[in-house]
């Protein structure tokens, strides 16, 4: 029995037609005789989709028991009897009611998947997993409820379900997806058109993401290399020149001509030492095609034309980005370059762009930095020429009836030597010489055929010819040798020059410079090791790339750091004279770290400073707002306890009366600064349980006049998971906090909502309002704006209400009350599954079709 498989619908926000979509495909399916059934389906009372449940089967559900209520989930064990061949399972991301078969609905799915049966699902692009955080930081909402990007990616189809903003709002404000009493809050909220076109961009950009899997799945089991320009893909080609900024934007500038364009920049570095290119201009192309939306690359490779077409052909890239040579004209003659390479070699499914710059035809700027080291080409060349070249010129010379003349044959050999010389330097011009003058000997000076020099002139000359070739091959040898190590020395200076503006600049990156380490010595991983002493083993602080070296003996090249620390480059074997740049980034590796060390201490100690000061606030805040109730309170028992006057029923009463309000609001205030100490240390620990807001609001309520608060909480609200004592000392500051404000006649209104999956209680008071600038500082400790009197408290209210509603999940925020006014909306989370006044139990948190 194979497994089964899955299709699913993806929508792009609440409400565009999900279950709709999957409801009509069965009914297509059924048409056609397949075998459809109804594993769940929610259906929210839409004429519509009711109308669309005709002739499908539906699968009884499961009741299940849980809080004092009874609830239907999916029966899976039924499904799996009933054995269809399709089964419609709605809400992917869907939470089991606690005592069901599995918790969430998509392990269900993965049993009747298992048990070879296909499926069709629904899920919102806001619940997976991966895109949680995105989504709160767009519409201020948690999800709760949530997949695994993985249950949704294995589908074998995935369909997106989208519709305009505008569209999904009118199809809300006609009470297509929620109840009439609730459109306008949520208008106002989570379906901004906004928050909605996030969304849609999110639920795009994700499904183009998994289109492009499939595409590399099938080109790679299909062995496929040639390009199929499905999007724009263009690669641009750095050398690490100052050129590499404007291909980069001007790839950009293409990418943008065409919709969904996506820009590749890659440095090919050879496996033979350091780089030629400049760290700081990689590092600063590398920022800025991020910046751009692109990505960069490091590669390693000798033969730079084919690295870079294998790159370009692996990511199925349509366009190649290169600049004009920065060669110099005489240069051609030791091949065409890279450019024309890329070009001749890249087909007909890659187009290459060359792009002029002001570089351009200016020489290379550094060479090879490769050390005063010859590479093995260059060696293996001038060993040809000063041993091979002098052969083919002798055979040349005597097979031409007149020759040249000894004195030009000896300048015709001397050239070879100093050929040789330029090569390879020093060994192979002195061979050279050497050949030349036996040859000239033997072949050219009389007599011939002989090593006999019968003329003393003759004798002088060959001596002369090989002193001169002597000296102009060490001559040129060390000239040479002196280049490469001037080139060498200009490219450590600039990285050690780069180095230590880094550390001026205070760059406290420690990945990105260890990523540089990679880049300039063409390594694979690079590892910042380090340990407490000579017994304790290697931890590894920091790496990059593939399979880091644990210990230093384990890579290729290690730097100590001190007695305990060490950077460990794996790859190749470093000469000896790329260590001394390596000692210079270990260096500043250690001082990265440490750097990052001393933030987290600076991190500290500012907390620590935030707790004094928030302690000095609080010693400035009681002297006065403590010692105020407590001085009513001593003055109303002093005058009951005095003996020498008599007090009346009335008189009494009043003193007792102002001592239990002045009791009382002693209470409140050490009741807040308890509660702000137990914010402050962490030590709040909620205890969530499902709660009805009509239960707790009204005992928040009691501290303040009843005629000063309207109070409006519908009985079809969901349940809330809350701690219903944190809930109650919220709200009551809150409401405290409004009432004070307001103006006389005017009471504060307190009404509740439901909106998806969180229930939202608005506290709305006609005061004066708080500045945009201001809404926040409202929410600070010891903060109380405008003229608030000195006995209105120590400014902790609202303070102890936002970190209660935090702990328990929901967020508080202020808002302009349209007219005048503040209203603080307190957010909070609904009980998944819960419904009251006759909704319907185990409905989604979430609204949906």
């Amino acid at each position: 029995m194979g497994r089964g498989k899955l299709r699913i619908y993806l929508g792009a926000a609440p409400g565009v037609g999900k279950t709709y979509a999957m409801l009509s495909e069965a009914q297509r399916r059924i048409e056609r005789g397949t075998d459809c059934v109804i594993g769940y389906v929610e259906h929210h009372d839409r004429p519509r989709t009711l109308a669309l449940l005709h002739g499908l089967e539906e699968v009884p559900r499961r009741e299940l028991t849980h809080g004092g209520g009874t609830y239907t989930e999916m029966d899976v064990e039924a499904v799996i009897a009933r054995r269809p061949a399709v089964a419609l399972v709605d809400e992917l991301a869907h939470t089991n009611v606690p005592g069901s078969r599995n918790a969430k609905r998509w392990q269900d799915v993965e049993e009747l998947l298992a048990a070879g049966i296909d499926v069709i699902s629904t899920v919102n692009i806001q619940h997976l997993e991966s895109l949680g955080d995105v989504v709160r930081s767009i519409t201020g909402v948690p999800q709760r409820e949530t997949v695994p990007d993985e249950a949704v990616r294995r589908a074998e189809q995935i369909e997106l379900v989208d519709m305009a903003p505008q569209a999904l709002r009118r199809r809300m404000a006609h009470g297509n997806i929620y109840r009439p009493d609730e459109v306008d809050a949520a208008l106002s909220n989570y379906f901004r058109p906004g928050n909605l076109t996030a969304l849609r961009e999110l639920a795009l950009l994700w499904l183009a993401d998994r289109v492009d899997e499939y595409l590399q799945q099938y080109r790679g089991e299909h062995n496929i290399r040639s390009t199929w320009q499905a999007r724009e893909r263009i690669v641009v080609g750095l050398t690490g020149g100052p050129e590499g900024s404007t291909l980069i934007r001007r790839a950009s500038r293409m990418a943008a001509k065409g919709a969904g364009g996506e820009i590749l920049a890659v440095y090919i570095a050879r496996s033979d030492g350091l780089t030629s290119a400049s760290p700081k201009e990689l590092s600063d192309q590398r920022t800025l095609v991020e910046d751009l939306g692109g990505t960069f690359h490091h590669v390693i490779g000798d033969d730079i034309p084919s690295a870079l077409l294998e790159f370009a052909r692996g990511v199925n890239a349509t366009q190649i980005v290169l600049g004009s040579s920065r060669r110099k004209s005489w240069q051609y003659l030791f091949g065409p370059g890279v450019g024309a390479s890329v070009a001749r070699d890249s087909g007909p499914d890659l187009d290459v762009h060359i792009v002029t710059h002001d570089e351009a035809g200016k020489g290379r700027g550094l060479p090879g930095a490769r050390g005063a080291r010859i590479g093995r080409p260059r060696t293996v060349a001038a060993w040809l020429v000063g041993v091979a070249a002098p052969v083919l010129l002798t055979v040349v010379l005597r097979h031409l009836e007149d020759g040249p003349g000894l004195a030009n044959d000896v300048l015709l050999f001397l050239f070879l030597t100093v050929m040789a010389a330029l090569l390879g330097g020093l060994l192979p011009a002195l061979a050279s010489a050497a050949a030349a003058s036996l040859l000239l000997n033997y072949f050219f000076t009389p007599p011939t055929h002989t090593l006999d020099i019968a003329e003393p002139q003759n004798l002088v000359a060959l001596l002369i010819f090989f002193a001169v070739a002597a000296a102009v091959a060490s001559v040129v040898g060390i000239a040479t040798r002196r280049t490469h190590q001037a080139a060498r020395l200009r490219a450590e200076s600039e990285i050690l020059s780069f180095l230590a503006g880094s550390v001026l600049r205070g760059e406290t990156a420690l990945d990105a410079l260890l990523e540089r380490v990679r880049e300039t010595f063409a390594m694979e991983s690079v590892a910042l090791l380090e340990r407490d002493d000579d017994l304790t083993p290697w931890t590894c602080t920091a790496s990059v790339g593939p399979a880091p070296a644990a210990r230093p003996d384990d890579a290729d090249v290690d730097m100590p750091v001190g007695d305990h620390m060490a950077l460990a480059l794996s790859g190749r074997v470093l000469p000896a004279e790329d260590r001394r740049v390596l000692a210079a980034f270990a260096t500043q590796a250690a001082v990265v770290l440490d750097r990052q060390r001393l933030v987290g201490e600076a991190e500290a100690a500012r907390a620590l400073a935030e707790g004094n000061r928030i302690r000095t606030a609080l010693l400035a805040a009681v002297s006065h707002d403590l010692r105020t109730p407590l001085a009513g309170i001593k003055a109303a028992v002093t005058s009951l306890r005095s003996d020498d006057v008599a007090w009346s029923e009335e008189d009494e009463s009043e003193l007792l009366a102002g001592i239990e309000q002045g009791a009382d609001r002693l209470d409140h205030l050490v009741g807040n600064l308890l509660d702000m100490s137990r914010l402050q240390t962490g030590t709040v620990t909620p205890l969530i349980r499902e709660t009805s807001l009509d239960e707790v609001i009204p005992l928040a309520l009691a501290g303040v006049p009843p005629e000063s608060v309207g109070l409006d909480i519908p009985e079809s609200l969901p349940m809330v998971a809350v701690d219903r004592g944190l809930l109650e000392r919220a709200v009551a500051n809150i409401v405290e906090n409004a009432v004070k404000y307001s103006p006389p006649g005017a009471p504060v209104a307190v009404a509740a909502s439901a909106l998806g999956d969180r229930v939202e209680l608005r506290v709305v008071d006609r005061g004066g309002g708080v500045p945009d600038d201001a809404k926040e500082r409202i929410f600070e400790p010891f903060q109380r704006y405008g003229d608030a009197p000195r006995g209105a408290g120590v400014g902790l209210g609202l303070a102890v209400a936002r970190g209660f509603v935090e702990a328990m999940g929901g967020t508080l925020t202020a808002e302009d009350t349209p007219g005048g006014g503040m209203t603080m909306v307190l957010d909070l989370v609904a009980v998944p599954g819960q419904g009251r006044g006759g909704a319907t139990p185990g409905l989604p948190a979430e609204a949906v079709t």
